[in-house]
């Protein structure tokens, strides 16, 4: 499984896509929309976890794009 992406605030305006454990932004935009867009299609080629934070930096919501260990039924 790859690197997670992550949609967070970008500290100088506008949001940011971010790979786990990077120092700098995949991508800056100027809304989260479009940054949320950007990281689905990166999180789904490379197979990994969308995150996608609030303006207050806490995680708003996840969405796995990878092999998930234990479906659910139904």
């Amino acid at each position: 499984m790859s690197k997670n992406q992550h949609v967070t605030p970008h500290p100088q305006g506008g949001w940011q896509v971010k790979g786990a454990g990077n120092q700098r932004a995949t991508v800056r935009t100027t809304t989260q929309s479009q940054a949320i867009a950007i990281a689905r299609e990166i999180a789904i080629n490379n197979r990994s976890e969308l995150v996608i934070h609030g303006t207050n930096g806490r995680i708003r919501a996840k969405d796995s794009f990878g092999n998930d260990p234990y479906p659910p039924k139904g």
